[in-house]
């Protein structure tokens, strides 16, 4: 049986979900933002792509489903960007149609929810606090050493961080997000934590019928907060299969999503290794693919792509195998920054072991894949050193999400 499948995307992901639905005789809806709609969108697979105003809201989108569905009855609603994932659940709920609820999504939007949930399940997780009761914050401070992180509740990546070591930064910090005139801005949706430093993991899986049936676990050479507030290369590799480390985060991924509640669908879990203990602590989770191209690199390692097999569950509705096995069982990595060069030429880059070459305005990036990890970790060191002559450009971390 063929699905009637709407899709939202605010910013350009999910092209291989969208060809992968079409390919299983899926009808197949697109709902993007008027400045994405210029984007490579693969609009051989799509029966309709609508564009709707950039700061179009929630109630805008249930109304423009409801339309859809007069003509033709909806089977899913699929949220393809971080952004998209509490509309895409309202939309869900406006129509009763399977897939996260709004509630659930919004512990996957949230990270005082996630943190809440991930230590009740035992799950290792930085201490923090959020910026809401005076009294939390102060004793917070006197219990936990700096420095701290403060981070918005909602944003991705690096957007809003800030790092900070005394609690006169805390506090004048607060200060100032309490008369800031978007509500939404202000100190109660933002976090206060311990900063651990250490080495940053993520694991990306696919999930149905609440199981893990595919994961990947990879490094990132260093801290995407680090690389988004300092600059450089943005790296991120595979780690040594069967390794303590693998395990240790496999498992722990396992029990974060079992108490996380996600029944179906994908997602990218970054934790850090400390340096102190050795220990890893949960830091966030999205109910998506992972972006920075991560999707293509475990793709490179293991021959399975997280988009197709995303699409594929949500075509099966359930009666889909309990486990994804792996094509190969061998390892990749990624090498991507901002470039000085609207075109940069990476072609004087020629191992044989690049197997993706980034084809986007002013960034620079490749991706390369070998049956050794040594291998892998020599071309990324190697380029690493010669992206910062060729082409890294440094731009400021924006403060919200654009």
């Amino acid at each position: 049986m063929s699905l009637n499948i709407v899709c939202l995307a605010t910013y350009f992901k999910g092209a291989e979900f969208l060809r992968e639905c079409k390919e299983h005789g899926c009808h197949v809806v697109l709902i993007t933002k008027e400045k994405m709609l210029r984007e490579d969108w693969p609009r051989e697979s799509l029966d309709d792509l609508i564009a709707v105003p950039n700061d179009a809201g929630p109630a805008l989108f249930i109304d423009l489903l409801a339309f859809l569905a007069r003509k033709r009855k909806i089977d899913r609603v699929i949220a393809l960007e971080e952004f998209d994932v509490v509309t895409a659940a309202l939309m869900r709920e406006h129509l009763c149609l399977p897939g996260l609820s709004s509630s659930g999504a919004k512990v996957f939007r949230d990270k005082l929810s996630m943190a809440v949930y991930s230590q009740r399940a035992g799950v290792n997780v930085p201490e923090f606090v959020p910026l809401i009761n005076a009294e939390e914050v102060d004793e917070f401070m006197k219990r936990v050493p700096g420095p701290w992180i403060i981070k918005p509740r909602s944003d991705v990546s690096a957007i809003g961080i800030r790092k900070v070591t005394a609690a006169e930064e805390v506090w004048r910090a607060i200060d100032e997000m309490n008369e800031r005139p978007n509500l939404r801005e202000r100190a109660s949706y933002y976090l206060l934590a311990r900063f651990i430093p250490g080495e940053v993991f993520h694991v990306d899986s696919v999930v149905n019928d609440g199981r893990i049936v595919f994961a990947g676990a990879n490094q990132y050479g260093r801290p995407p907060m680090q690389v988004a507030h300092q600059g450089g290369a943005y790296i991120s590799r595979t780690i040594a299969r069967g390794s303590a480390d693998e395990k240790a985060l496999l498992s722990t991924n396992r029990k974060l999503i079992q108490a996380l509640g996600l029944e179906r669908g994908a997602t990218h879990a970054e934790f850090i290794k400390s340096e102190s203990d050795g220990k890893f602590y949960f830091l966030e989770i999205a109910a998506r693919v992972g972006g920075a191209y991560i999707a293509d690199v475990l793709e490179a390692a293991s021959g399975i792509n997280l988009w197709r097999e995303w699409a594929r569950l949500e075509i099966a509705d359930g009666k889909a195998p309990a486990k994804i096995t792996p094509v190969r069982k061998e390892y990749a990595g990624i090498i991507l920054s901002l470039a000085k060069q609207e075109e940069p030429d990476t072609s004087r880059y020629s191992d044989e072991e690049i197997v993706y070459r980034v084809k986007k305005r002013h960034h620079a990036g490749l991706i390369v894949r070998a049956s050794r990890l040594e291998r892998v970790n020599e071309l990324l060191d190697d380029y690493g050193r010669r992206f910062a002559e060729d082409f890294v450009a440094v731009a400021p971390p924006p403060e919200r999400p654009e």
